[in-house]
């Protein structure tokens, strides 16, 4: 199995729809051992009976933004798994309001909380986890075609996104010198997830994606699984610094796609289908 003998942590996971969920189901399956959080009580209810049914998972409390929590995972890390092989960061926010009104209404905390959160939480936490992080390990953590391009109701989000796919080539460059680490980000198509429901006319952003990929379909938690699975194992060996793209080929677009409709007429695609 791919994965046989390697450990990891997973950050993020909130439910078994998450695709942070699809992840570990693809790294169990091929012999991984992990170790999940949870950012408060709340979330810890949903998170341990995933946990328990995936051999018994340690799981932790870890509050990206909590101090006290980000200066306890590597000892928590040490003590059940010595070091670990790989390091999956699902982890984004945005105040409601930002998400809800227009960009240039964002306030200056909303927009520092989002980047904390959604950005900064990653370099934050892989320094902390450095020291337990083996010799070429992998690091993936999860973008959105919304921080290249603009995508309505994205926001202050997008903008995060921007900033995390231009953090994994920072990151990249540094650890995969002093550590042989690599870190790349998938970029998956709209998925119905919990973090996805804060986000404005959601089920329009799905049929349209739905209707103009190339593959004339929405991505599952399980496909982005998959490729999560060949980013962090050694089949992967060779790539770093990437945006890989789970989208069903969405992300190629440069027009909506046209097709013939009973009249025999070019019409696009979304037009058909409304």
């Amino acid at each position: 199995m791919l994965m046989n003998g390697k450990k990891g942590l997973i950050v993020g996971l909130a439910n078994d729809k998450s695709i942070a969920y699809g992840i570990a189901q693809a790294l169990h399956k091929q012999g991984a051992k992990m170790a999940f959080t949870y950012p408060n009580e709340a979330m810890q209810k949903r998170v341990e009976p995933i946990a328990a049914a995936f051999d018994g998972s340690p799981v932790y409390r870890l509050d990206v933004s909590d101090e006290t929590d980000m200066s306890a995972i590597a000892d928590l890390i040490a003590r059940d798994f010595g070091e670990i092989d790989f390091l999956v960061h699902s982890v984004a926010f945005a105040p409601k309001e930002a998400l809800t009104e227009g960009f240039m209404k964002t306030s200056k905390e909303a927009f520092q909380i989002a980047m904390d959160v959604s950005v900064f939480s990653l370099i934050d936490l892989t320094n902390r986890l450095e020291n337990v992080l083996a010799q070429g390990a992998s690091v993936i953590t999860l973008s959105y075609l919304g921080g290249p391009k603009y995508i309505p109701n994205y926001n202050v989000m997008g903008v995060a996104k921007a900033a995390l796919e231009s953090t994994v080539r920072y990151m990249a460059v540094e650890l995969g010198a002093s550590k042989a680490i690599r870190v790349n980000a998938i970029s998956a198509g709209p998925i119905k997830t919990l973090a996805a429901s804060g986000i404005g006319d959601f089920r329009q952003i799905l049929n349209w994606n739905e209707c103009n990929s190339p593959l004339r379909k929405n991505v599952s938690i399980e496909e982005v699984g998959n490729s999560a699975l060949y980013l962090l194992s050694d089949l992967s060996s060779g790539v770093s610094g990437e945006v890989h793209y789970v989208d069903a080929g969405y992300n190629i677009m440069g027009m909506p796609s046209v097709e013939k409709n009973s009249e025999g007429k070019t019409v696009m695609v979304w037009e058909n289908r409304e």
